[in-house]
């Protein structure tokens, strides 16, 4: 029973809010992108952004060395169109209207380089859509280089590489992210669910039954107050929009 409940929820936005916004975001850039525009899914691992995309020439890229179960949701990779390094994508100069690089920055050796390449593979005045953790825990290991960017690094090396109208935008404050990682407790400590012996299993069950209402109201009482956080210092990560700073618009 408790085990279907964290199933059928686990998408809902209070308790995965993380990536129900961040969907909501590239959903919500995606419309505004102009019918027939050339668009790059960086890092796309399974594609979940491609149904936002119908209206555009969609393409992806990925290196394709993680396991199906590191990739989102255990879908595994979705239909990859180039497959190479991320510094090193095969197509010409001045050739994508759009590039999308969600969850990615973190998990390569050389973020900048990375920026320098997305910078290359844009029309002049394209659109870049980026989103990436300020703090997040081990994962898609090996590949997981840096626990997470400030806006100060987007800012300085966004504008060093080429790119204006830079738009850094917190996904959510201290509150929803305490509440994540409330959630989180929750989760990791299920007794069927963890790696110790038996009896401990036995012993913990009750303890955990007793935590699990007044976590879960911790949980959602620090979801609503998240609003009351203005600094928002210890926000999950942040949505980034930028221009390349040429002559030139998106292509018709």
């Amino acid at each position: 029973m408790i085990k279907q409940i964290f199933s059928k929820l686990h998408k809902s936005q209070l308790l995965n809010f993380n990536e129900f916004q961040r969907e909501k975001w590239v959903k919500a850039q995606a419309s505004q992108i102009p019918d027939g525009s050339r668009v790059l899914d960086l890092g796309a691992g399974s594609c979940p952004y491609r149904m936002y995309f119908g209206h555009c020439l969609y393409h992806t890229q990925d290196f394709s060395e993680l396991s199906e179960d590191q990739i989102r949701f255990r879908e595994g990779y979705g239909e990859i169109d180039y497959v190479s390094d991320v510094t090193e994508i095969p197509v010409e100069d001045d050739y994508f209207d759009v590039v999308i690089n969600t969850e990615v920055l973190e998990h390569v050796p050389n973020p900048v380089a990375v920026l320098n390449e997305i910078f290359r593979v844009l029309v002049p005045g394209g659109l870049l859509l980026l989103t990436a953790p300020l703090g997040s825990g081990i994962h898609q290991e090996p590949y997981h280089f840096y626990g997470g960017y400030t806006p100060w690094f987007y800012e300085k090396y966004l504008a060093e590489t080429g790119f204006d109208e830079i738009l850094v935008l917190a996904n959510g404050g201290f509150y929803k992210h305490y509440s994540q990682e409330t959630l989180r407790f929750i989760k990791s400590t299920q007794p069927w669910r963890t790696e110790v012996g038996f009896v401990f299993k036995v012993v913990w069950f009750p303890f955990w039954l007793l935590l699990l209402p007044v976590m879960l109201l911790v949980a959602v009482v620090s979801f609503f107050l998240d609003p009351i956080d203005q600094e928002k210092r210890f926000t999950v990560g942040y949505f980034v929009r930028a221009e390349k700073k040429q002559t030139g618009t998106l292509r018709e």
